[in-house]
């Protein structure tokens, strides 16, 4: 009887060790409130400096809006340097709409929440990831 009940706690030991083990690095989990309307979808990209605008992040995730609002969570994210990039795509057609004057027709947000009359800055959107999980909003 001894026995079996050691092989029973044994193999719960391992079941849990193994659901804890399942998580490698940090979730990142963003906010974005007051989107205009519930039109399409936000992209989000997750990105290092050598991928930041350069069409394709380490991570994306394209997320439905709800009663203007959005959750998104990046999972596994290892410890470093990053920047996120959220547009409202709101015509879905997975790219950001500009007018004739070069002005873009969607909004879009970075994690640094700056207001730059000019394309999004890594420097200005960047954030480091260590040993915690984040929770961050980026404004539209």
């Amino acid at each position: 009887m001894k026995t079996i009940l050691t092989i029973i706690a044994l193999t719960i030991s391992v079941t849990f060790s193994h659901a804890q083990e399942a998580k490698n690095g940090q979730t990142i989990m963003v906010t974005i409130n007051k989107i205009t309307n519930n039109n399409g979808h936000v992209l989000l990209s997750l990105n290092t400096e050598d991928t930041f605008m350069k069409g394709q992040g380490i991570q994306s995730i394209k997320s439905k809006i709800v009663d203007g609002k959005i959750v998104a969570t990046f999972k596994n994210v290892e410890p470093g340097t990053y920047a996120i990039i959220a547009l409202h795509d709101e015509n879905d057609n997975n790219t950001m709409d500009f007018d004739t004057n070069g002005m873009p027709k969607e909004s879009y947000g970075t994690s640094g929440n700056t207001l730059e009359f000019a394309p999004p800055q890594f420097n200005s959107s960047k954030f480091n990831v260590s040993q915690e999980d984040l929770e961050m909003t980026i404004i539209f």
